[in-house]
């Protein structure tokens, strides 16, 4: 596969990420990086992230069908999450494996009481 086609490919990937989606979602990933890469055969953006469910990496690849798939992936194990994303749900689908989870309720439980440490100053 040519680099230049991986590259083009991630950079997609990522500029669809940071305009689709809130700012405060995506710094609450707690990414430190962006890699263009491939995956299985496919070309991909690897993101090193430091989530409240997940730290690792997420990849995203783009499969022959111009769907995303979504993978965790922790030390050598790989998780797929999602086989068929399409572009404007790739947030939120990686939002809830690795920030949010399935439980609303619960999330903003934990969102109310890291504010609430935020405002105390408690946090240093």
């Amino acid at each position: 596969m040519e680099k230049e086609y991986v590259m083009q490919i991630a950079q997609t990937i990522r500029e669809q990420l940071l305009s689709l989606n809130p700012a405060p979602v995506i710094m609450s990933w707690g990414i430190e990086e962006f890699a263009a890469t491939t995956y299985r055969g496919l070309p991909a953006l690897r993101i090193k992230v430091n989530g409240r469910l997940h730290t690792g990496y997420i990849i995203v690849a783009l499969n022959g069908s111009d769907y995303y798939e979504v993978y965790l992936q922790k030390g050598m194990k790989v998780e797929c999450i999602n086989g068929e994303v399409c572009f404007d749900e790739l947030g939120d689908v990686i939002d809830r494996a690795i920030e949010k989870g399935t439980d609303q309720a619960e999330y903003d439980r934990f969102c109310d009481r890291q504010r609430a440490l935020l405002l105390s100053g408690q946090y240093a």
